[in-house]
């Protein structure tokens, strides 16, 4: 039952309207959580398209990035 046809295109379609509502929802002016929703819709797609995983491993990357640029440092003391 995990990889039925039906529970794939069902994952597939939830998938790209996550990432097109997430869109929408990171243009400026408009409060939501956009990049978040999007963020999920990769994450359904990821199992089945590569490219979906591809994306998703990069914007991993680059959010442990920024996220080490922003922690403060401990220096001795």
């Amino acid at each position: 039952m995990e990889n039925s046809p039906v529970r794939r295109i069902v994952k597939a379609i939830l998938g790209f309207l996550l990432i097109l509502v997430g869109l929408l929802l990171a243009v400026p002016g408009i409060p939501g959580p956009g990049l978040a929703l999007a963020a999920l819709g990769l994450l359904l797609l990821s199992d089945q398209f590569p490219w979906a995983r591809r994306i998703l491993d990069w914007a991993k990357r680059k959010f442990r990035a920024v996220r080490e640029k922003l922690r403060p440092r401990r220096g001795p003391g």
